[in-house]
């Protein structure tokens, strides 16, 4: 028996990126084939989310090409090939010891505070981070933390507010049950992507580092708030025990994540995802799109956001729209559209005729227009005068 099941996992290991032509599209698994595709799709824009969104077609053949260019990235149970690789490139970027590739961001921070408060179970957090309005209370269901929120609809806590919250659960409670962790969320999604000041962080650290207290980072979309604060990676992520950053969010990936910190902490996780049910067969196809699209993905950044200032500047002097910026934001901008326009129109009118998706207005009337790289796909006067289009077809 034992010998079948060796034949077995070898075959499956094998016959992994055997199966990739057949999850193509029909008749798109020959390379000429492959290339007409690439050369006849829509060169869409996406000003509704972090980082491009290719549908299942052009994923499956961005996919193939990747395979094509790294050789050796298949993995087992996420050991070796593109996830072995994609761990190396991730502790070199965060400045860490180590770091491992987890199935969701979820399990990242939620396993990260797990190790770092050991036995004590208050973690204070943002009352709008995602781990306290996002993750269905899995810190307080599954791994038994209390998260205490700070700084109600703000992005961010001063050192001062959580002295207090820790003064006052300390004076108020007789059975103490010690203070686990702090986490911080950076850039924060709840607050339009609100950078959280460096300053801050580092005088939080220095606190927690004299107090004993653990420091986790958030950094799911960390790459946005260094491009658009000038701060870099390693800088962010230097106080901090550990980091989780998402490999879907603009990574072009379709999920996973990656949590870096000390070695101590990092061993520690494969017994706890495989526990938790997250210890995946292989996650080649999810690791190996991050790999490739990480080694630009700070230049292309920057390039986006140089072309959306530009673009902006144009946008304001055109009529009938205004940009605003968010204070201390990253890659989410207002756009009010002055004209009266039916939106639904307006949208409608821009996914079917123009291949750029914007989403609808909130109660405000503000559009939350977000900047990726799919903005360098054309000029800016290409879509600027789509917009014009847009709002001249749709006025009520």
């Amino acid at each position: 028996m034992a010998k079948k099941i060796k034949g077995r996992r070898a075959f499956l290991k094998s016959s992994g990126l055997a199966t990739l032509p057949f999850l193509l599209p029909t008749g798109l698994s020959s390379p000429a084939a492959l290339a007409q595709y690439a050369a006849g799709k829509e060169e869409s824009i996406n000003f509704v989310t972090d980082g491009a969104m290719p549908s299942p077609k052009e994923y499956v053949q961005e996919l193939q090409a990747v395979v094509e260019k790294y050789p050796n990235v298949q993995d087992t149970y996420a050991k070796e090939g593109a996830v072995a690789q994609l761990e190396q490139k991730f502790a070199e970027i965060t400045g860490k010891q180590k770091a491992i590739f987890m199935p969701s961001g979820t399990m990242a921070n939620n396993l990260a505070l797990r190790v770092l408060s050991q036995n004590k179970s208050k973690i204070f957090v943002q009352e709008v981070s995602h781990l306290f309005r996002d993750e269905a209370d899995a810190a307080q269901t599954v791994h038994s933390k209390r998260l205490i929120p700070l700084a109600p609809g703000k992005a961010e806590f001063s050192l001062e507010e959580l002295k207090e919250a820790i003064a006052y659960h300390d004076k108020g409670e007789v059975f103490k049950s010690g203070i686990g962790a702090v986490s911080i969320e950076n850039p924060v999604r709840r607050a339009d992507g609100q950078v959280v000041s460096i300053e801050e962080i580092r005088k939080i650290a220095a606190y927690c580092k004299e107090n004993g207290i653990k420091l986790h980072l958030d950094g799911a979309r960390l790459h946005l708030a260094s491009a658009y604060s000038g701060v870099p990676i390693k800088e962010y992520a230097a106080p901090f025990d550990t980091v989780y950053i998402s490999l879907y969010k603009y990574l072009g990936s379709k999920g996973g994540a990656i949590l870096a910190g000390d070695a101590a902490v990092i061993d520690q996780m494969p017994h706890l995802i495989k526990v938790y049910g997250g210890n995946i067969y292989q996650n080649w196809p999810y690791a190996a799109m991050a790999l490739d699209k990480v080694a630009t993905i700070e230049s292309q950044l920057q390039k986006a956001r140089t072309k959306a200032d530009q673009l902006f500047s144009i946008m304001n002097q055109a009529g009938n729209m205004k940009v605003s910026k968010i204070e201390n934001g990253s890659n989410i901008f207002n756009l009010q559209i002055t004209a009266p326009v039916n939106f639904e129109k307006l949208t409608a009118y821009l996914k079917e005729k123009e291949q750029i998706q914007l989403r609808m207005p909130d109660g405000q009337g503000t559009i939350k227009f977000y900047v990726n790289e799919t903005i360098l796909k054309r000029s800016n006067e290409s879509i600027l005068n789509a917009l014009k289009k847009a709002i001249n077809s749709s006025v009520a």
